[in-house]
């Protein structure tokens, strides 16, 4: 066999072999403001409440920082009251294209251009939000993925199917159920530990911003230059899977971009509210005051 073809050969497994913490080159234009910030913009996910961001916007004033975590609209209530109002009207003309609007325009008028850290549909919302260049770095947090990117999971499937409602009105809300909670969030929780977050996050949700995540609206140019851009994802989340948001993190190609791949072991889909929230902070805080060092530590590990 020739030596040229070994190589390629060797080479191409280099660009396969999965890592838990992945990265590339960073582009030093755009590194001075990432870690100079210290305004953080937290973006919920759907099917819950804002509240669920209440001890991390503690945890990151501790630290320094200046936090906002807005509700989305039509929700800015506890989520007991807004589960008596399913199914809610108002909130089901909601579309996905009039949220990802609601946080650019949000972002804009903060004093500082933010750190945005977004999870589930918010990690694509952070996404959004950075290719339109509102934020000065972002962590896709067991994140949606954008338009076209996709898992044949048998998880994911289970777990999205009942939101999207194919045969159902979008002008009615869905209303996950106890027994969708356990499975999608929080599996591998105890039933006592289910039933309370279940009571404490859940809310409905517009069906018209789950269809809408995966049309033109989420659409990602994943050639474009960005600014530091961190996926976080958990070994245990079934509705998000692992592999679904690495696959989401290999599609960006950008050589001169920072882009960072991390997955938790034994992290399920609601990872924020888990005993080991503080372990995915901890990391995500060092990326964002240093997103220059992190990436240099896990270049090695590059997939692109």
């Amino acid at each position: 066999m020739k030596t040229v073809p070994i190589l390629v050969f060797l080479a191409s497994l280099s660009l396969i072999l999965p890592t838990s913490a992945e990265a590339n080159q960073p582009n030093d234009s755009v590194l001075t403001q990432a870690e100079a910030s210290k305004t953080i913009l937290f973006i919920t996910g759907a099917f819950v409440t804002n509240t669920g961001w209440d001890e991390w916007k503690v945890y990151f004033e501790s630290k320094g920082y200046t936090t906002y975590a807005p509700p989305w609209p039509y929700k800015d209530a506890s989520a007991a009251e807004l589960r008596s109002r399913q199914p809610d009207g108002e909130l089901a003309k909601l579309r996905f294209d009039e949220l990802v609007d609601y946080f650019a325009d949000y972002a804009a008028k903060l004093p500082e251009k933010p750190v945005i850290i977004g999870h589930s549909t918010g990690g694509l919302i952070a996404q959004l939000l950075l290719q339109r260049g509102l934020g000065v770095s972002a962590v896709a947090y067991h994140s949606v993925p954008p338009k076209g990117v996709l898992s044949s999971k048998f998880s994911f499937i289970k777990s999205v199917t009942p939101a999207f409602g194919p045969f159902k009105s979008a002008d009615k809300t869905y209303l996950m159920s106890l027994k969708q909670w356990q499975y999608a969030f929080t599996n591998g929780m105890t039933p006592e530990e289910q039933q309370l977050t279940y009571d404490e996050n859940t809310v409905p949700e517009s069906r018209r911003v789950a269809r809408g995540a995966i049309g033109k609206a989420a659409k990602i140019d994943f050639k474009e230059p960005h600014a530091p851009l961190l996926f976080v994802s958990g070994s245990e989340d079934h509705i998000i899977p692992a592999s679904l948001n690495r696959k989401n993190f290999k599609k960006y190609q950008d050589e001169n971009s920072i882009i960072v791949y991390q997955e938790f072991e034994g992290r399920n889909h609601f990872a924020m509210g888990q005993a080991t929230w503080k372990k995915d902070a901890d990391f995500i805080l060092d990326w964002i005051a240093k997103p220059r060092e992190l990436d240099a530590e896990l270049s090695t590990a590059s997939t692109h």
